[in-house]
């Protein structure tokens, strides 16, 4: 297959993408139950370990993604010899120029959505060995490079989180650039151009700094923020289970 023709998928559904990211999971951590079975691959879909959401896909949706995505060519059926049912293998590697590691970042972020560098690298060395978190970066560089990974800031920055891009346009997950603290800023060896720069004049410079806020104020705002995070993955769960939903529906009908 020739290089012009890799890199052009660029949306799938959420049931798609679920699919195959199993397949791709699978295909790295057990390749012994690898290629796949259709019962096989929903019960992938809908472990509760390494997934968000945890989703209850029937058989049949399973059946019907696999069957989109073989017309892509992201997927083929196997015929093993003495098997009685089909198996399903996916073909990633024939549609993307990405390397090994590559492979299981994307994998990671079909499986789980946006998360913070450190835990993809940890999540994603469970198929592929990263070494070091500047691998990890030079790799989701690469991807954003390529328009497959988002962040919500710059790759150096403590705090950021990254993303796929294989979203429908209906879905609205495109990631905005987010808002860091100060000292978040990234370590250099020199000066930055804000510290080398000539500082106005301020009036109120000269008044008293303000006193730090007391470590049990700080604490109560902490343990707030924590549960308005929480509370926001919640509905960010429940959103997305309704929206699955939505679609099963729309298949049923015939409408998508």
């Amino acid at each position: 297959m020739s290089e012009e023709e890799k890199n052009t998928i660029r949306q799938l559904t959420r049931l798609q993408r679920r699919v195959l990211g199993t397949l791709m999971e699978k295909g790295f951590t057990t390749p012994d139950q690898y290629p796949m079975t259709i019962k096989g691959a929903m019960t992938g879909c809908n472990q509760k370990s390494n997934r968000d959401p945890v989703t209850e896909y029937s058989e049949a949706e399973v059946a019907d993604a696999l069957e989109q995505l073989r017309q892509q060519g992201l997927v083929a059926e196997i015929y093993t010899d003495g098997g009685r049912a089909v198996r399903y293998r996916h073909y990633a590697r024939h549609k993307f120029d990405f390397n090994e590691a590559q492979f299981a970042i994307i994998c990671e972020l079909l499986l789980r959505g946006r998360q913070q560098p450190g835990e993809l690298r940890t999540r994603a060395s469970r198929m592929v060995r990263i070494d070091s978190q500047e691998q990890l970066k030079a790799d989701l560089q690469s991807l954003q490079d390529k328009g497959f990974v988002q962040s919500n800031g710059p790759l150096e920055r403590r705090g950021v989180e990254v993303d796929h891009t294989f979203y429908l346009p209906k879905e609205n997950m495109t990631m905005a650039a987010g808002n860091f603290a100060a000292d978040d800023e990234p370590a250099s060896s020199s000066p930055s151009a804000a510290a080398m720069a000539p500082r106005a004049t301020n009036p109120a410079s000269s008044l008293p700094a303000a006193s730090a806020p007391e470590p049990g104020l700080l604490r109560a705002l902490q343990s707030q923020l924590d549960l308005m995070q929480s509370n926001v993955m919640s509905l960010q769960a429940a959103l997305e289970k309704t929206q699955d939903r939505i679609e099963r529906i729309e298949r049923e009908l015939g409408l998508s």
